[in-house]
């Protein structure tokens, strides 16, 4: 499977006690995802947080709050998660949905984007790095996930 550079992430703001038939409300839209062929979905459990009725769930022992926040992250391209947002808005009571415009840099074990220009963040590292390294890791040279990245030398 390939998504485009240029895709979507869709960030999906619940409550870890919502419930969606007989199971977890976040794993019931990460099978739905999955079903659909989306690329990949992330559920993220947080220690801290609050929504719309500004009430607290803490993980903390002196609180024993068991509706901890959850986000769950799924990135594809435009045309497949704006199929997915009816099917998502069946699923979910409340909670808070959101799009962002991203870059994909790398998918899956290899560059899917053979050819293309390097990418530089902002903080000055290089995506695709132009010389990757071989055996040991020159200094200024960083491992993310599964990827590269070089630091640009100040100028």
């Amino acid at each position: 499977m390939q998504i485009p550079r240029d895709a979507v992430l869709l960030r999906i703001f619940v409550g870890e006690d919502e419930r969606c038939k007989h199971g977890p409300l976040y794993e019931a839209i990460v099978l739905k995802a999955r079903e659909r062929h989306l690329a990949g979905a992330t559920v993220l459990r947080g220690p801290l947080g609050f929504g719309h009725s500004s009430r607290l769930h803490t993980a903390k022992i002196l609180r024993l709050s068991e509706d901890l926040p959850i986000i769950i992250e799924i990135v594809d391209s435009e045309e497949k998660i704006d199929a997915f947002l009816p099917v998502l808005d069946g699923m979910i009571g409340s909670g808070l949905v959101t799009l962002e415009k991203v870059k994909v840099l790398r998918y899956g074990a290899t560059l899917d984007h053979a050819g293309s220009k390097p990418f530089t963040s902002s903080a000055g590292f290089e995506f695709p790095p132009a010389n990757p390294p071989v055996g040991g890791r020159p200094l200024g040279w960083m491992r993310w996930g599964g990827f590269f990245a070089r630091r640009r030398p100040q100028a």
